[in-house]
């Protein structure tokens, strides 16, 4: 490992990367959310509009079928109802109950206190320089 430039730091970009993820899916489990499920809601929270599905999986970065999937679990839990469109009643669009809002609230609430955890152990300077230089990976 040691012979290659960046294995290193590459393993351990990937191992700090799941330990976070595991932190905030057990935070979540609490709540009975997964990142996945957050992700969905937060797409439609931010949507001006109910969304189609296909611009849910667009905006979610999966696949139609894996979406609804995901909406169907939502809509089971009472976060997530699926509306006709208006324009094309072909189109199903789905959009948060006021249960979804409620658990989009909680959810956003458990990662700022992950975020404030990350700042308490990094400080406040160390914190800014790693945004950015994990925005500029992700950039590519």
């Amino acid at each position: 490992m040691g012979n290659r430039p960046g294995c290193a730091l590459t393993l351990l970009l990937l191992d700090a990367a799941r330990a976070v993820e595991a932190r905030v899916e057990r935070a979540l489990a609490d709540e009975g959310l997964s990142l996945a499920k957050l992700g969905a809601l937060r797409h439609l929270a931010l949507a001006d509009e109910p969304l189609t599905l296909t611009q849910l999986a667009e905006r979610h970065c999966c696949g139609r079928s894996n979406v609804t999937a995901l909406i169907d679990r939502l809509e089971a839990d009472g976060l997530v109802e699926r509306t006709v469109d208006p324009n094309d009643r072909r189109n199903v669009r789905a959009a948060l109950t006021s249960a979804g809002r409620e658990a989009y609230a909680r959810a956003s609430g458990i990662l700022a206190e992950h975020e404030r955890a990350i700042d308490e152990r990094l400080g406040q300077a160390p914190r800014a320089e790693l945004a950015r230089g994990l925005q500029t990976l992700r950039e590519g």
